[in-house]
């Protein structure tokens, strides 16, 4: 439950209204926008060791520094803004990570002009409906971590230069970008992200 509002959510939810709306207005809601599917891979991997609610209160300061995650002019930053974002108490003062960041949006520049768009390259690795479960428990969601089209995803993204990019996150990835519907069946936005999944317009 969530909020007392009577209705039943993911067990991960928890009751932190930050976190709440972000499971019921974001998280398995299809994505097709290419800055936003960028952000959050890399917020991914800043988030890698810690608990997404950590990245999740620091985001709209990570969206600031960042330029909104706008691949172009992420791809256009320097070793001075790294400079300065590792003295950034605002967001996850990680030297690699922010490196990494930079690196990424330049490899994405390259992933867009070769598929037309960062999101027709990412929804390549959506997985086939006989590749997922039949019911997706609370258990049957912990114990996938990682699955072959995660792990899929983060091997051609390394062999193109990404980094922070492992299995475990690019899964993490696609659950909150809707490549995959991993609500609960007993989760009140299950069949909402699936409705939504029916009628994207795959890019």
């Amino acid at each position: 439950m969530g909020e007392g509002d009577g209705r039943t959510r993911c067990f991960w939810a928890g009751s932190d209204p930050l976190y709440v709306h972000y499971h019921d207005a974001e998280w398995g809601r299809p994505v097709t926008d290419d800055d936003r599917l960028f952000e959050k891979l890399c917020l991914e991997g800043f988030q890698s060791g810690l608990a997404w609610i950590t990245v999740l209160r620091k985001r709209a300061h990570f969206r600031a520094v960042f330029h909104d995650f706008r691949i172009a002019e992420v791809a256009a930053m320097t070793e001075a803004d790294v400079e300065r974002l590792v003295l950034d108490p605002g967001i996850i003062r990680h030297r690699g990570k922010i490196v990494s960041t930079l690196n990424n949006a330049k490899r994405a520049i390259e992933v867009q002009r070769e598929f037309g768009s960062f999101a027709a390259y990412v929804w390549r690795f959506e997985p086939k409906p006989e590749h997922r479960p039949d019911r997706l428990t609370g258990e049957a969601l912990k114990a996938m971590a990682e699955t072959d089209a995660s792990r899929a995803l983060s091997k051609d993204l390394r062999k193109r230069g990404f980094s922070f990019v492992g299995p475990t996150t690019c899964y993490a990835f696609m659950q909150a970008m809707g490549l995959v519907n991993d609500h609960i069946e007993a989760c009140f936005c299950r069949a909402e992200v699936e409705a939504e999944r029916e009628r994207l317009a795959r890019p």
